[in-house]
């Protein structure tokens, strides 16, 4: 069992505070090619790399890219400048998430930040955090932060950074960013189990008790990538080598003997049928109904994004982001979402 350990590093914030939501955005010029307060232009991809996707309670979209994180408002696309690591500069967006105050997290390559109405502010390592390089967010039912980074994982309640500690893991050789304490994803679920993704194995965390997940369930590789929970309140675990299922604490393997596994399964979906959806070695999409596994055929001009994460929305369109930029699936047609859509 493994309890957080206390820390006495109080936040002194980096905080940028503006007079409007608008002023605090900036918008594309297609003509200078420069960010600058008007519409976006017509052939512009959001990034050539979009890492994350996240929908507010508001109904707002968030796109997390390599070139910093932008907001949906209305049909207006505005990229926040004020989210930058401690030199000043801008930062690759990994993860999003909503606290229940409303206020955003974004999780990113110098830290996190937090973004309240106009307000934006930057916590790094100077403030207490564990690592700069962070990977994961998760708001737990105390709304509290969890960050999951390169080198471990904390906990900030508002006030302090706290260590969490966990087994350390090994590195993955195949990846070209890899540590023996990385952090791929945290989630808790509907019962308030806090699922670990390490590199070190599944952990769960609840009632103050860490367990190891791997060990009880018999998920042999190190390196878990992902877990989701359906509608049906079962858990999904991508794996470096499968996907999981699990039910009534029974877990079944759904990619055994069917789906050649190189580079591992990553993000997972449902649809509002209650399809699964999964990515497998990085290029290929794959849909999960009735026990049957079937992969969805990206035709040659139609391939969509190297998919790094998928979203439904709230108006249950589905969402696919990675390398090559944004897209929506419509009519089985991957829909290149641009800076000024279609929305």
């Amino acid at each position: 069992m493994s309890n957080a350990l206390s820390c006495d590093n109080m936040v002194k914030p980096s905080s940028y505070k503006n007079s409007n939501t608008e002023k605090s955005g900036s918008h594309f010029n297609s003509t200078s090619g420069q960010l600058e307060n008007n519409i976006y232009s017509n052939n512009q991809q959001i990034s050539q790399v979009v890492r994350t996707i996240f929908q507010d309670s508001k109904g707002h979209l968030w796109f997390g890219t390599q070139n910093g994180a932008f907001k949906l408002e209305g049909d207006t696309l505005i990229h926040l400048n004020d989210i930058k690591c401690e030199r000043g500069k801008g930062v690759t967006i990994k993860d999003i998430v909503e606290d229940k105050n409303g206020t955003i997290w974004l999780g990113h390559t110098d830290g996190i930040s937090s973004i309240n109405g106009d307000s934006t502010t930057n916590y790094y390592e100077s403030h207490g955090l564990i690592n700069n390089d962070v990977w994961c967010l998760e708001v737990d039912a105390d709304n509290q932060v969890w960050i999951g980074t390169y080198g471990g994982l904390c906990i900030f309640d508002g006030n302090k950074f706290t260590p969490f500690d966990l087994p350390e893991g090994i590195r993955d050789t195949t990846l070209g960013i890899s540590s023996t304490k990385m952090v791929q994803n945290i989630n808790q679920d509907s019962q308030g189990t806090i699922w670990l993704c390490t590199n070190a194995g599944l952990y769960t965390y609840k009632n103050k008790t860490l367990t190891n997940a791997s060990k009880k369930l018999g998920i042999k590789t190190n390196f878990i990538n992902e877990t989701f929970e359906d509608s049906k309140g079962h858990i999904w675990i991508s794996t470096k080598e499968h996907l999981y299922q699990l039910v009534n604490n029974k877990l079944n393997n759904i990619t055994k003997e069917k789906i050649k596994i190189g580079k591992g399964i990553g993000s997972i979906m449902e649809d509002t049928n209650g399809t699964i959806w999964f990515v497998a070695n990085q290029h290929h999409l794959y849909t999960y109904e009735n026990q049957e596994l079937q992969e969805f055929i990206k035709k040659e001009d139609n391939k969509g994004p190297v998919i790094f994460k998928m979203l439904k929305d709230q108006s249950e369109r589905l969402w696919f982001i990675g390398y090559g930029g944004a897209f929506r699936l419509e009519n089985n047609q991957f829909v290149n979402v641009l800076k000024n859509g279609p929305w």
